[in-house]
């Protein structure tokens, strides 16, 4: 094999094999890792950050960031406690993802109306959509424990976690999107050569807007499963997430540069940070390693992109 294509192999399937070892020295180092208990454990505590994954793969792939999901997953977790506290259980579940796509839109149109880097747009979004946060839950702590909201994130069906089946479904729908329709196509073109995807008719724009959309949905969708899940709409929900999300679809092998990447994964991507979480959890060791092998992680995987990038 050529450099190149040793380089295409391990963007393509390096977090494949990493997930593969790693599973293994765990079964290895503990009994208690490789139960149907545990796994099922894992993916339920990740799926919200799965979804946001997955939606952020098409932003990333488009040639964008936005790193105001963390912010909008906060506006959807009050905004549903509190519509399901004071109106509706079932209308706070169903509106917190479509306020999501609101905001995502909002997103969308501030990046392609003012022509502003989608890093500096949605940096400037998320500030204020935590205030609206702030302003909706006065600061506070909205607790909703009513069974007819906490059966979305605490349920099962067929003794699978309802988030697990919201998240394959998600994902489903999202690679089926990107990989089998017109709009897939034009993110890739407008994410590889945006000029020669304009010279070719595609509407950029309105590619990019639905991007952000989708990544504003699945933060709504995110946020619900976890408020559902804890009973608890809070302001500071989210904080962080954004982070993880673009560290799990960079994990999975999706250039940071745009132009090429998989939902499948960005899904691995998750997958190997939470084995890594729960690795160190079940053997008890230093946060500080953790992070640690986190950070090297994921500095690999910025790494093999950029050379990637730099021999196209």
């Amino acid at each position: 094999m050529t450099r190149a294509q040793v380089l295409r192999f391990l963007q393509t399937y390096a977090v494949l094999i990493l997930i593969v070892a790693l599973m293994v020295a765990l079964t290895i180092l503990s009994d208690s890792f490789l139960t149907l208990r545990n796994l099922l454990n894992i993916l339920n505590q990740n799926a919200p950050l799965a979804i946001m994954a997955s939606a952020m793969t098409l932003v990333i792939i488009v040639g964008g960031f936005d790193l105001s999901v963390g912010a909008i997953f906060a506006v959807g977790s009050v905004t549903s406690a509190w519509i399901a506290l004071h109106v509706d259980p079932y209308l706070g579940l169903l509106l917190a993802p479509l306020i999501g796509l609101v905001l995502g839109v909002v997103n969308g149109m501030v990046i392609t109306r003012l022509n502003v880097h989608s890093f500096l747009a949605t940096i400037a979004t998320s500030l204020i959509f935590k205030g609206v946060a702030i302003v909706i839950s006065d600061g506070r702590l909205i607790s909703v424990r009513i069974d007819s909201y906490i059966w979305l994130g605490r349920g099962k069906f067929l003794g699978v976690f309802n988030s697990i089946w919201i998240m394959v479904t998600f994902a489903l729908i999202l690679t089926f999107l990107l990989t089998r329709t017109t709009f897939g196509r034009r993110i890739f073109s407008v994410g590889g050569n945006e000029e020669a995807a304009i010279l070719s008719g595609i509407r950029t724009h309105r590619i990019k807007i639905a991007t952000f959309a989708l990544a504003g949905l699945a933060a709504g969708l995110a946020s619900i499963i976890t408020t559902s899940r804890v009973a608890l709409g809070q302001a500071s929900a989210g904080q962080g997430m954004e982070l993880q999300a673009i560290a799990a679809v960079i994990l999975g092998g999706t250039s940071i540069y745009g132009g090429q990447g998989a939902v499948w994964r960005s899904l691995a991507g998750v997958f190997l940070l939470a084995l890594i979480n729960n690795g160190f959890n079940i053997l008890n060791a230093d946060p500080f390693f953790r992070d640690l092998t986190t950070g090297l992680v994921i500095l690999a995987a910025i790494g093999v992109s950029a050379i990637g990038q730099a021999r196209r």
